[in-house]
């Protein structure tokens, strides 16, 4: 980047740290290379700085999170304290209506999974925290990119297909206070998702709450007429107690 305020080294750190994933049992330095793009020499001195500073720990040839990341796992959630206030409510959704229902927030081109609910007796999983869904043709990304405000998104420098979404996810939110993407945009078929962002005052940009099931169970009229309304209903409540009801109108309107 060329923006002379960037910390370019510790970009480069934290893209390390991002290429974990939930599923790994430890990663290789070549398997840090592969995922971040950085050259072996660069991998190296920056996981030798990590494992230094704590964040990183090695056993063998295998590295994992340290306890200066898991502390700060521990602050993160702390901030969100919101979670408590809605995890009830978005269980019985899950049960009620089958669906994976999820927080996910950015994190680069992507939106990670940070909590989710699963339907009690259903056998599939489907996502795990941890795992990423990308912003372009999915309805996590599209209620994101929907609800971040001007200035923030041309900060992403967004090409026709997110300038594309965000305009698609606007007027959903506006219409009907959620999103999904519409059928030949998706980037996956095997899943069909509905969303809708959420401000939390202590953090600088939109979250978004998901529910999700494979297309079977989660078809467009039941998004429409059913799962759609019940998430956007449970996310106004908890707007409401929170004091952050005005937040996504701000931002839709151009005010944050």
């Amino acid at each position: 980047m060329s923006d002379r305020k960037f910390a370019n080294t510790l970009a480069r750190g934290m893209s390390v740290l991002r290429a974990f994933r939930v599923s790994d049992d430890g990663l290789t330095h070549a398997q840090i290379v592969k995922r971040t793009g950085l050259s072996p020499a660069t991998v190296t001195r920056l996981t030798y700085t990590l494992r230094e500073l704590g964040y990183l720990s090695q056993n063998g040839n295998l590295l994992r999170f340290g306890p200066a990341a898991l502390s700060m796992a521990s602050v993160a959630n702390a901030t969100t304290s919101f979670l408590d206030m809605v995890g009830g409510a978005c269980q019985n959704l899950a049960d009620r209506t089958q669906t994976l229902v999820l927080m996910a927030v950015r994190d680069g081109a992507s939106m990670t999974l940070v909590r989710t609910w699963r339907p009690q007796e259903a056998s599939s999983i489907w996502l795990e925290e941890g795992n990423r869904v990308p912003l372009a043709g999915s309805s996590t990304g599209q209620a994101f990119v929907a609800a971040l405000n001007q200035g923030k998104f041309d900060a992403m420098g967004p090409d026709d297909v997110l300038i594309e979404q965000r305009a698609t996810g606007r007027a959903q939110l506006a219409r009907q206070g959620f999103t999904f993407v519409n059928r030949d945009k998706r980037f996956a078929n095997t899943i069909n998702a509905v969303a809708r962002p959420y401000f939390a005052s202590d953090l600088g940009e939109p979250v978004v709450f998901t529910c999700g099931a494979v297309p079977e169970t989660l078809t467009d009229e039941r998004i429409t007429a059913e799962v759609g309304p019940a998430l956007r209903d449970i996310i106004r409540d908890l707007e409401m107690k929170t004091g952050s009801a005005r937040l996504l109108d701000e931002a839709m309107t151009g005010a944050t």
